[in-house]
Order: structure tokens, then C-alpha cells, then sequence
């Protein structure tokens, strides 16, 4: 028998059992159900609404069975729906009618709503744990980069001379950003829909301030329809997440191209790599590229999401049975990736010798080159035009900024003397940018003590 079952005359379709069932994936809250149910008969008790003797017995036997539920003891009815029937048929066969009471003042409806808060802001905490460590990682890293040149790129051509930890540090300030978003998603999830009823309170004197103090919620909804039928915090956190997975499928793209033989910047330690079963030369950056390949998967959790909340009349509507299992994939998926890519970037082998070399490559300096033409009194324009004229006859003749005599320098410009030398390697390149932000050893260096004090600071 349905606990909702006195309207009906017939039993539910078998199949329809199946189709309507959520405790197949709902059964994870089963933690945050119990401890709402507690804090819930606690209320009830003190309010007077049921006896205190009532209350304190459905709270004992709920931590029963809860006890019995981590101990793998009991097994969740498909025909009872979710976990929150679950949870209550349970108690009812344990302690009969009083189990019963447990329900009063509330619905499915705001306790569906106040399971899936307690849920999110715990994995929003554990997500924040991991985007630290992740930051840690990169910060030890770039610390012991500072001197490590490489090229930077922009469309992918070599464009101006870095080093690897200014490149790494750029990173962190996306993972900063996503840590905050994280944080400021967890704002609006801490908030208690409990008392919401189905759509318009009750008629129970509730005391719903003593629920979200119970459990450690720092406000509560203030309007009811809105509280059962608000899904945005889930929304925004799989919006986070995404951005977070869409940084990491950067990164993941630049470690793809680094451990290439074309790049041969970085190689890969070999647990985090898969060979071929046909070519056994073959050393792949599978786990980079399975992250990247879970992004879209991240990506269509949100569209998903947004699509079934866009057309929803208030209040609830079963539609929003649909919220869950696109929340609990998108958070599984951030919860695997997120400690592969961080073990597999805190093992990584920089191939230092080949990014110095690649620096020097491709004209790199050439702004620089025009710089030093700049602070000679030349017009930039003017600077540009000569360095692109110095730089196209370089390609004609198969030579480098580095290599021209300065003779030829002086057939260009007559500007040019023995000084342009200095101010065009690639070591006084990175270096003479010492501005905030920028690569020079000064400058990432203290990038580098900002992000220690940075991640001293957060909880």
C-alpha cells in the first residue's frame, strides 16, 4: 500500500512502478534525508505539534536506522518511490503509528528540496577541497619553473618568450575564479526549504528557525512556492562546474600538444598514460584527453537541466525528478577528473631544454626587437614595419633574429647598434617584463608567495 494511497482504488502499473521510481538514484541522499527527518521530529516534539515522547522515539529509531543503512542492512523498495518513502515505510514498520506523525507539517515537496540543499552544499565543500589541492600543486610546480623559458602563444604560433610558471600561474587564477564561484554557489544553496509545505506552509505552528539552525542552514526560504520549487542553486553549481571542466579541458588540450614528439615539452608519467595494442611505441595522454572528452558530458547536464526547468508553472512539478541525476553525474564527474588531472600534472616530466629551444624558435623576440627600436626614439609603427621587414628577410634566408649580423640589421635600419643584442635574448625578454602580471622571474615570484598566503587563507 502507497503511503499516498487512500485516493486511489487501484494499484499503480507494475512498469509505472519502474518509470516513477527515483530510489535508484535518490538512495545517496539517504543521509541528509534521515538527518532532515531527525531535525524535523525534534521540531515537531518541541513545537508541541506531536508528543515529545513520540518525537524522541522517531528520532532514536531514525538513527537506527540509519546505523543499519551504513552497515548495509537494509535494502531500499522500488515500489516505495525515493528515498524519502523509503526512509518512512521503514519507520513505520518499526514503531508503527507514531512513525506515522513523522510526516506532519511538511511534504515531500520541501523535503525533496531540503535534501538535495544538504546534498549540494556538501559536495560543493568537498569540490572547494579538491580545487585547492589542485591549486597547490600548480603553485609548487610554477615555484620550481621561474627560470624555465618557453614560448607563449596566442592562435597557437609562438608569439613572445614566458617561462613555465608564468604559464602555470595563469591557471591558477582561472581554479581562483572557480573556487569563488563554488563559494558563492554555496551562499545561495545554504538556505532552508523546509516548512514550504507542498506549495503554501501548514497550518502547524512550525518553528522553522530551529530546523535550519539544527542543520546548520544560515537562512531559511521566504516564499513557499519558490522553496519547493526553486532548482536554481543545482543550475548554477553545474554552471560552475562547467566552467571549471572547461579550464581543465584547456589545460588538458595544452598537455595533449606538450607531450607530443612535435612538441616534446613535457612527458607524461606512465600512470597516467595507456599504450596501443597494436603499436607498442605509442605512450597516449589518455586521461587528458578523457577529461576533455567529459566536459561535454558536464555541458549537457546544464543544457539538460535548463531545458527541463524552462517551461515549469509554479509550484512543483514531477518534471524536477529529473534534477538529480544530471546534478549527481555532473559532481561525480568534477569529483574523478579533478584528482587525475592534479596527480597527473604533480608528476609530469618537464622536458626543459626543448621549451628553452622552442622559445628561441619562431621569432619570439620580435617584439622586443621593435621595443628596443622604440625606446631608440623610433615611432612604434615605424619600429613594427622594420622588425616585420627584418623578420621576412630572416625567413628568406633561413636565420633567426639572433643570428643576423649587424650589418644586416643596419641594411634595414641604421637605428640598430651592438646593444640590440642584449635586449633581444630570450632570457632578457622575460625578464625585462617585470610589470605586475607579467613573466619576469621578480614578478611570478612573488605571484607565487601571494597564492601561498591565498590558499593558507581558505577553509
Amino acid at each position: 500500500m502507497k503511503l499516498w494511497g487512500g485516493r486511489f482504488t487501484k494499484s499503480t502499473d507494475s512498469f509505472t512502478d519502474h518509470f516513477h521510481s527515483s530510489i535508484s538514484f535518490d538512495s545517496r541522499m539517504y543521509h541528509e534525508d534521515i538527518t532532515g527527518s531527525m531535525a524535523h521530529a525534534a521540531m515537531l516534539g518541541k513545537q508541541g505539534i506531536i508528543p515529545k515522547e513520540d518525537s524522541d522515539l522517531i528520532i532514536k529509531t531514525l538513527q537506527e536506522i540509519l546505523t543499519d543503512i551504513e552497515n548495509g542492512h537494509i535494502t531500499f523498495d522500488e515500489k516505495a518511490e525515493d528515498i524519502h518513502m523509503n526512509v518512512e515505510s521503514i519507520l513505520i514498520s518499526r514503531i508503527g503509528d507514531v512513525g506515522k506523525r513523522l510526516h506532519t507539517g511538511r511534504s515531500r515537496n520541501d523535503q525533496v528540496a531540503l535534501d538535495t540543499r544538504m546534498y549540494t552544499k556538501k559536495e560543493i565543500k568537498a569540490i572547494q577541497a579538491l580545487v585547492k589541492e589542485l591549486m597547490t600543486v600548480l603553485n609548487s610546480l610554477a615555484e620550481k619553473h621561474t627560470e624555465t623559458i618557453m614560448p607563449g602563444y596566442t592562435h597557437l604560433q609562438r608569439a613572445q618568450p614566458v617561462t613555465l610558471a608564468h604559464h602555470l600561474l595563469a591557471y591558477i587564477e582561472m581554479f581562483k575564479r572557480d573556487y569563488d564561484r563554488l563559494a558563492d554557489s554555496y551562499k545561495r544553496t545554504d538556505v532552508l526549504p523546509l516548512g514550504s509545505g507542498a506549495l503554501a506552509t501548514t497550518t502547524y505552528p512550525l518553528d522553522r528557525e530551529f530546523v535550519a539552525k539544527q542543520l546548520g542552514f544560515s537562512a531559511i526560504t521566504q516564499n513557499s512556492m519558490d522553496g519547493v520549487s526553486d532548482r536554481d542553486f543545482c543550475i548554477e553549481l553545474v554552471s560552475d562546474l562547467s566552467i571549471l571542466m572547461m579550464h581543465l579541458s584547456r589545460f588538458c588540450e595544452e598537455i595533449i600538444l606538450w607531450s607530443s614528439h612535435e612538441f616534446r615539452f613535457i612527458e607524461l608519467d606512465d600512470a597516467y598514460s595507456t599504450g596501443s595494442s597494436i603499436m607498442p611505441q605509442k605512450k597516449n595522454p589518455d586521461m587528458a584527453e578523457l577529461i576533455r572528452g567529459k566536459t561535454g558530458r558536464v555541458y549537457g547536464h546544464l543544457m539538460g537541466f535548463l531545458t527541463t526547468m524552462k517551461g515549469l508553472p509554479l509550484a512543483y512539478n514531477k518534471d524536477m525528478q529529473e534534477d538529480k541525476e544530471a546534478l549527481f553525474d555532473a559532481i561525480d564527474t568534477i569529483k574523478m577528473c579533478v584528482p587525475v588531472f592534479t596527480n597527473m600534472i604533480a608528476t609530469v616530466t618537464v622536458r626543459e631544454h626543448n621549451m628553452l629551444e622552442a622559445a628561441k624558435g619562431g621569432f619570439t623576440n620580435a617584439t622586443d626587437a621593435a621595443d628596443w627600436l622604440v625606446k631608440q626614439g623610433v615611432p612604434f609603427r615605424d619600429a613594427h614595419e622594420i622588425i616585420g621587414k627584418l623578420v621576412l628577410y630572416c625567413i628568406q634566408n633561413n636565420t633567426n633574429l639572433d643570428d643576423l649580423s649587424l650589418e644586416e640589421y643596419k641594411a634595414i635600419s641604421p637605428v640598430f647598434d651592438e646593444s640590440v643584442y642584449a635586449a633581444i635574448s630570450v632570457k632578457q625578454c622575460v625578464e625585462a617584463r617585470n610589470v605586475i602580471g607579467g613573466p619576469a622571474k621578480s614578478v611570478t615570484t612573488m605571484a607565487i608567495e601571494a597564492n601561498k598566503a591565498y590558499l593558507r587563507s581558505l577553509v
